[in-house]
C-alpha cells in the first residue's frame, strides 16, 4: 500500500491540510499481519514496503481512507 498524505498534523488536525491524512488511530497498524505499517508520532502511517505482502488488509482497515492499494511489478 501507500500512504496517499504524509501530513505530521495530529488526529482530526490532519483532515484541514488533506483529506486523506492519517489521524494516528493505528487500525492499519494492527490489521497488518506482518507488522509492516508504523504509525509515527500517533499522527501518521509509513509502510515498510520489505515487509509488506500486499494484503491490503491495512486499506481495508483504515477509517481514513490514506492507504491506497498499489500494484506491485512483476520480478
Amino acid at each position: 500500500p501507500v500512504v496517499l498524505c504524509q501530513n505530521k498534523d495530529k488526529g482530526g488536525d490532519t483532515r484541514k491540510a488533506c483529506t486523506a491524512g492519517c489521524i494516528g488511530c493505528m487500525k492499519c497498524a494492527k490489521a497488518c499481519p506482518k507488522q509492516a505499517i508504523k504509525v509515527w508520532r500517533g499522527c501518521y502511517a509509513a509502510v515498510e514496503t520489505e515487509r509488506c505482502v500486499g494484503c491490503g488488509l491495512c486499506v481495508a482497515a483504515c477509517p481514513a481512507g490514506c492507504l491506497a492499494r498499489e500494484e506491485r511489478e512483476s520480478a
